[in-house]
């Protein structure tokens, strides 16, 4: 069993402010997508702000929202992504959030019962724009292995299951 665990991170640049009727449905829907991952297997944690969410967490500038989490490995927060109702707010993103021209989510391994903090998430973000998918920073479509894995720092993919 690996001493690893997969923190991710994804961000949104939103089109109009959480309060306005334009994001009703997606803030809504905060709380039981939340708990739908807080349920799932192979979660382990999430960042939260004041309340339930990290919405009023604002690092990469006040459009940018920040989600942050870590879990047991790939397959399981690739399950919750694309085989839970979590896929369905996924597939109307772009009614709630501009299209960004760089990358906005990011995975990278980090030591058991270690919690990124929202800083390292970012800087892990960045690098990933900066040098593309490693074993430092990566994406589902170019993932790798943990680093304690058989195969440790190997690539994999699941560019294809993408439903969305």
């Amino acid at each position: 069993m690996s001493r690893y665990q997969l923190a991710e991170l994804n961000v949104a640049e939103l089109k109009a402010p959480l309060d306005s009727p334009q994001l009703k449905d997606f803030v809504d829907n905060l709380d039981r997508i939340n708990a739908l991952a807080e349920g799932s297997p192979g979660f382990v944690w999430r960042l939260k702000g004041d309340g339930n969410d990290a919405t009023g967490l604002r690092p990469m500038g006040d459009r940018i929202i920040v989600n942050l989490s870590v879990w047991k490995d790939a397959a399981t927060l690739r399950n919750f992504v694309y085989d839970t109702a979590h896929v369905e707010i996924l597939k109307r993103k772009r009614e709630w959030f501009s299209r960004m021209a760089k990358a906005y989510m990011v995975l990278w391994w980090v030591p058991e019962g270690h919690l990124p903090p929202v800083t390292e998430a970012v800087q892990k973000l960045e690098y990933l724009r900066l040098h593309g998918a490693t074993a430092e920073a990566f994406t589902f479509g170019e993932a790798f292995a943990a680093p304690d894995a058989v195969a440790s720092g190997a690539p994999f993919s699941f560019r294809d299951s993408c439903p969305v």
